[in-house]
């Protein structure tokens, strides 16, 4: 479970982590596409990273989707885990809490080890960089 505020708007937030002209910019490069029942993710040479199933589909609110990381072959012949994301506006009104889950883990042992700690969390710090500031964490 990871948890950040965002100083955005959950539209903004949904956006980025939903289209591949934002995902491109903070993901490790991928062109994620999200739709109603497909979540796609396209690694910068074209390969694909990710092809699943929407779970769930709820624009602003909640986004949860299937999880196999084709881009590696050991990662690829384990079982498919999950990403939920839940983005709550907060009081403020100019701020979101973002909780990320990653859970079915169970068997998927290589994409577990892949994903935790600063595997996650590289990705969401990117993310609220490039939407507070305008620019990408790295480069």
């Amino acid at each position: 479970v990871y948890q950040v505020f965002i100083r955005a708007t959950p539209e903004a937030i949904w956006e980025a982590i939903t289209t591949p002209e934002f995902t491109a910019r903070y993901f490790h490069g991928a062109r994620i596409t999200v739709t109603p029942d497909h979540y796609r993710s396209l690694g910068p040479d074209d390969a694909i990273w990710g092809d699943e199933r929407v779970l769930e589909f709820d624009p602003p609110r909640k986004l949860v989707h299937g999880w196999l990381s084709r881009y590696d072959d050991e990662m690829a012949a384990e079982e498919p885990s999950r990403v939920t994301w839940e983005i709550e506006p907060q009081e403020d009104g100019s701020t979101c809490l973002l909780t990320v889950v990653h859970d079915r883990l169970e068997g998927a042992p290589k994409t577990a080890a892949s994903v935790s700690g600063a595997g996650w969390m590289y990705v969401l710090s990117g993310l609220k960089t490039l939407l507070e500031t305008g620019r990408p964490l790295a480069g």
